[in-house]
């Protein structure tokens, strides 16, 4: 089977499905299909809420109609020789994997795929998901038998949302396939768009357990300089000049503590952990790793009131200012925000909290945590929270927003100029 002329379908146009669809449409005909009928309308117009695709790119791209389309309607994207599903796959309240994007998407493939089409899974899952849990349903809804009838692959998403320097082009990808054919096929049509290469996999399930991994080993090491923000806030002396010196050792991973929030290090490893249990295995490190993560928003808050009561404020009259509710800087991606945390533990101890985030949508942020943010900054807060080290911030003038010289700044970011806010203000520096 050649990749030349092959007609590609990406089901899925977020912070992953959105670029990947249009680097496929600069050498294949291609389709992107959501279906979100506003997310559809807003691209179609030239506009990307999730700003990770550039305004000229995206105009110019939809522009040229031979190789690129967008649509909400599932009957446009059928007799297509190669489909690529790039849903969300988040985990529910209880932290198991929640695979219904995943599985309805599967469905509709199934419903329309012919023989000698290829689905190629981008979404991030546990090891064995794309053929013991999505093949099935193909083989069911459309008849037909796999490895024989129609073929599979894995390709993990490895997009880091808001990042302008390693995009989707410039990251290497990792490929895989069904059979070794496919496997080659799969790798060739990556190789033609990725120009840091690709790199073939040796099965679907390493493929899958590769992503998982990636983001597991990164939680586990934020866990640990997490840990020690908690040990060293006992001991009275700050994380990150404890950091600075250790980092003088040429060995020395250069983690930072913080919030780890998200769609993807805040949630793979419990797809990694679900696996391993589901196996007769219960993960230590990756699920200790987890707790220390989960936990360090309500840290922040009841250090915060601590500090309050230290300075002789009164917690029920307090205002704080919560500064950014993205899960990362310049980033307006508000998906599992562990910022959500801290507002939440404030609000337990009846303090007033105002979030202020120039990234976020103010309707997405009111949808999912019911929040209304601030247009502009113009009350005095008692404290004030830099949660998300957006760029605007830096510019920010602190003492303008202060109510006065007990006001408490507290940076979990290390972002502000240490030594001028520490001269300036009351600060505490979580990290």
């Amino acid at each position: 089977m050649s990749i030349t002329n092959k007609k590609i379908a990406v089901i899925g146009l977020g912070y992953v499905g959105l670029p990947l669809t249009l680097a496929f449409a600069k050498k294949y005909s291609t389709i992107g299909f959501d279906v979100n009928s506003k997310r559809i309308a807003e691209l179609n117009n030239g506009t990307d809420v999730t700003k990770e695709v550039h305004h000229n790119e995206l105009v110019s791209a939809i522009s040229n109609s031979f190789s690129l389309a967008l649509t909400d309607d599932s009957s446009q994207i059928q007799n297509s020789d190669i489909y690529i599903v790039t849903v969300p796959t988040p985990v529910d309240q209880q932290k198991l994997p929640d695979l219904t994007f995943l599985l309805e998407a599967t469905k509709m493939l199934g419903a329309m795929i012919s023989p000698g089409n290829i689905v190629i899974y981008e979404s991030t899952v546990y090891p064995g998901c794309t053929e013991h849990d999505c093949v099935p349903i193909l083989e069911s809804t459309s008849g037909l038998k796999y490895n024989i009838d129609f073929f599979c692959g894995y390709s993990p998403e490895r997009i880091n949302p808001g990042d302008r320097v390693n995009t989707l082009t410039t990251i290497k990808k990792v490929t895989s396939g069904s059979t070794p054919e496919i496997a080659e096929i799969v790798d060739q049509l990556y190789s033609s768009i990725i120009d840091a290469g690709t790199f073939k996999a040796k099965s679907i399930k390493v493929a899958e357990a590769c992503k998982a991994i990636e983001n597991a080993q990164r939680d586990v090491n934020i866990s640990f300089v997490n840990e020690l923000a908690l040990i060293f806030d006992r001991v009275g002396i700050d994380t990150q000049d404890v950091l600075d010196a250790a980092g003088t050792k040429w060995n020395f991973l250069k983690y930072k503590p913080g919030l780890v929030g998200g769609h993807c290090i805040s949630v793979d490893p419990y797809y990694l952990a679900h696996k391993a249990e589901s196996l007769g295995y219960h993960p230590q490190v990756i699920l200790s790793g987890r707790r220390v993560n989960d936990n360090m928003g309500m840290f922040v808050a009841n250090k915060l009131v601590k500090l309050l009561i230290a300075k002789d404020h009164v917690i029920s009259k307090s205002n704080v200012l919560v500064l950014g509710i993205t899960f990362k800087e310049d980033c307006p991606d508000i998906r599992n925000s562990k910022v959500i945390d801290i507002i939440k533990e404030l609000q337990q101890f009846n303090i007033s909290v105002d979030v202020f985030d120039p990234h976020a949508s103010h309707d997405e942020v009111m949808h999912e945590y019911s929040i209304s943010m601030l247009n502009s900054i113009s009350s005095k807060y008692e404290a004030i929270i830099l949660a998300v080290s957006h760029e605007e911030f830096r510019l920010l003038e602190i003492s303008k927003i202060k109510s006065s010289d007990k006001s408490i700044i507290y940076d979990t970011k290390s972002f502000l100029k240490s030594e001028l806010v520490m001269v300036a203000f009351e600060t505490i520096l979580f990290i």
